[in-house]
């Protein structure tokens, strides 16, 4: 066979694997889409959970007003009476995004709804992070690793938790920008061009607009630029790399409102600001070094040295004691420290996504990932090159901080998926190789007769039986098949069913729909006068105004401690304190989450200690003790009988238990027993003194209450 016959075969050959890899990518693309239309297609298309519909309302707000006046935005249905200043106190990424991709598909004829947009751009940004993943990992390993990792993220429940049709949350285009910016630093490392390192600051940029968990990024990226310099790996193409993405992207950042002056300020970007100091220290001594004789060198090399260090204790001393650098704050203590949050800020340790991972949660997760993470990084250390040393750095830290909290896991998601991918891709072409015997008539039509030779000498010196390869390939097979069902199955089952619109398994099998959220929020919005402020805890904020267009005490935005701990304090008071305190706070209604009568677990009974705690926290509430909520006997938190007098008649359990006490919700269990708690109520026959009842839902899951006005004099 002629060189030209060989030449068009190897490129038809080249042609066939192109069109085979771009088949899996797209299939990919669209499998990440696809799986996370469950709830679509079970329910209707509605937002999920609850920061989700403060995005959606001020993306509406920012199509129809446009970006000056949403950036100048003052919210006044939010914090009564203090309001909320928007443009200022947000990342405003994910509703540029929104209302851009709005406003080209309308230029394009396509006439869709805002809400729509909403819905689906998550699945959307899914399907672009499973091409970058597959970039990402292509960089730093191989282009079949690239192809598994982009199929395992595609399905990954750690990221389709914050990915499916209707979770509108900043982390739904964050995870996409991370890895972005990840691909290009990779790539500005290799080449340490100009060009690729303004495209990784253009994607930190990208990344800060989106989501505050830019602080683990450009921590991650000076932690391996750090331990570059300390391997003896750093060269000409890290410094232009890091300088240029630290510069511009430090610049860009500070253009967000709601970042302003922190890159330069706090603790918490201290490390990128002296990583990028010791990169030009380092820099001009290799300078100097070239132009000076040794033992001159090393007098000013110790001189430089000592004077640098002493500088910077100095000037970081001056600038702490004068506030000028601010110091961590709550939640970056919270990951170092896990217990911190606990003891010294409640409001962070109430949140459920700020808790310790369990190691069930792992494994439900991220399944099969679990156990071929370790021999990824093994296989990373085996072979040491600065894209290694930078994807082993993301595992371990991601490791360590998804077990810190929850919420992580989803940072731990996409590096699981990359190093697995690399030892998937390893493992598979290693043994795929060995059972292969002879060439076949096409390979044999298209190949000399010395590579032929060339590759039976490869399959005698592997040292692997047919037999054996073919069982480990089917072993691997079946365990990726498990992994595809495992994943299917917790986004049916976990990650798809929105948290307003509930549903439940009857007897029979049948699936129950409770939608009793938003029938409350409707009831509110058109049975309530305009100007009502509604008094509920702060989980509940977000959705009552965007919903029901009320305004609301607190919500999830949480930045005012104080306003919180008052309305904790008047949940865990009695009536009659209570009152005084929805007077100050100027509030018409009470609203009230109750799941006894439908097994609901996440009620406000069951959040309550939290109120308590954060309602004791300032020096208003110093007279809110926990302790007294506890049985006197038993020492724990009960609701019947045997519960604590203060906890049996303050204002939260009233609002959940009124006239709870003559319903019956089981059978064979006496009237007032609540399913969650598993025990009957100990307070039965109590009336309302300064509440009334407004409305109560179809399931009992949102009841709301009408403060009474004041009495007439003489009355």
């Amino acid at each position: 066979m002629d060189t030209s016959t060989q030449s068009k075969a190897r490129l038809g050959l080249e042609k066939q694997e192109h069109l085979v890899k771009l088949a899996i990518l797209t299939t990919a693309a669209i499998l990440s889409f696809a799986t996370r239309l469950f709830s679509v297609l079970r329910f209707e298309s509605v937002i999920h959970e609850f920061d989700p519909y403060f995005n959606y309302r001020t993306t509406r707000f920012l199509t129809e007003q446009g970006f000056y006046n949403f950036h100048n935005w003052f919210d006044d249905r939010a914090w009564y009476p203090l309001g909320r200043i928007i443009g200022g106190t947000i990342y405003p990424g994910l509703m540029v995004t929104s209302a851009a991709l709005y406003r080209i598909l309308w230029l394009l004829n396509f006439t869709v709804d805002i809400r729509n947009v909403c819905v689906f751009l998550a699945p959307f940004f899914s399907s672009l992070t499973t091409l970058v993943t597959y970039l990402l990992t292509k960089e730093i390993h191989s282009t079949g690793a690239g192809l598994v990792a982009a199929a395992m993220i595609s399905i990954v429940p750690g990221y389709i938790s914050r990915s499916v049709a209707g979770s509108y949350d900043n982390e739904g285009i964050a995870i996409f920008c991370m890895l972005l910016t990840y691909y290009l630093w990779i790539k500005a490392v290799k080449t340490g061009t100009i060009l690729w390192s303004t495209m990784s600051a253009l994607a930190y940029f990208y990344m800060v607009s989106s989501w505050g968990g830019y602080v683990f990024l450009i921590n991650l990226i000076p932690l391996h630029v750090l331990a570059l310099l300390l391997t003896g790996r750093f060269s000409h193409r890290i410094y232009v790399a890091y300088s240029i993405l630290y510069c511009v992207g430090t610049i860009l950042s500070m253009q967000i409102s709601f970042v302003g002056f922190q890159p330069v300020q706090s603790s918490e970007h201290m490390l990128a600001l002296g990583v990028f100091g010791l990169c030009q220290i380092f820099a001009f001594i290799e300078y100097v070094r070239a132009r000076l004789s040794k033992e001159y060198f090393e007098t000013l090399l110790k001189a430089v040295l000592m004077t640098v260090f002493s500088a910077v204790v100095i000037v970081g001393i001056i600038l702490s004691i004068t506030g000028k650098v601010s110091p961590w704050t709550g939640r970056f203590y919270s990951l170092l420290d896990p217990s911190y949050a606990k003891n010294h800020i409640p409001i962070i340790a109430s949140v459920s996504e700020h808790q310790p991972t369990s190691w069930s949660s792992f494994y439900f997760d991220l399944q099969i990932l679990v156990f071929l993470f370790p021999a990824g990084l093994y296989l990373c250390f085996a072979k040491l090159t600065d894209a290694n040393i930078f994807i082993i750095l993301y595992g371990v830290t991601s490791i360590y901080f998804a077990g810190v909290m929850v919420r992580l896991m989803l940072v731990l998601a996409p590096v699981m998926c990359v190093i697995s991918g690399i030892t998937v891709s390893h493992l598979l072409s290693k043994y795929i190789k060995s059972p292969v015997t002879a060439p076949t008539s096409t390979t044999a039509a298209v190949s000399s007769n010395k590579d032929a030779k060339k590759s039976k000498k490869y399959e005698q010196q592997s040292g692997v039986k047919k037999e054996i390869a073919w069982a480990f390939v089917g072993l691997m097979t079946f365990l990726l098949i498990t992994y595809t069902f495992h994943c299917t199955w917790v986004t049916s089952e976990a990650y798809s069913s929105p948290s307003i619109v509930l549903s439940a398994r009857s007897m029979d099998g049948s699936r129950i729909i409770f939608d009793d959220f938003r029938e409350a929020y409707y009831w509110l919005k058109m049975n309530t006068p305009e100007d009502a402020r509604i008094m509920s805890w702060w989980d509940y904020g977000y959705q009552i105004t965007a919903m029901a267009n009320r305004t609301i005490l607190v919500d999830n935005n949480t930045w005012n401690n104080t306003h919180i701990s008052r309305v904790g304090q008047a949940m865990a008071s009695s009536e009659e304190k209570a009152y005084e305190i929805m007077r100050e706070l100027d509030v018409n209604y009470v609203l009230v989450i109750f799941g006894g009568l439908t097994g609901y677990s996440s009620d406000d009974i069951n959040k309550f200690l939290w109120m308590v705690r954060i309602g004791g926290s300032t020096d208003r509430g110093a007279h809110i003790k926990e302790s007294d909520y506890y049985a006197p006997q038993s020492g724990d938190f009960r609701i019947d009988r045997e519960g604590s007098p203060t906890l049996l008649n303050c204002l939260m359990y009233k609002m959940c238990y009124y006239r709870f006490g003559q319903v019956y919700t089981e059978g064979g269990k006496p009237p007032g027993y609540d399913r969650v708690r598993a025990a009957e109520i100990g307070n039965k026959d109590f009336e309302l003194d300064v509440l009334e009842e407004a409305y109560t839902t179809e399931h009992w899951l949102v009841r709301i209450y009408k403060v009474k006005d004041l009495r007439n004099r003489g009355v």
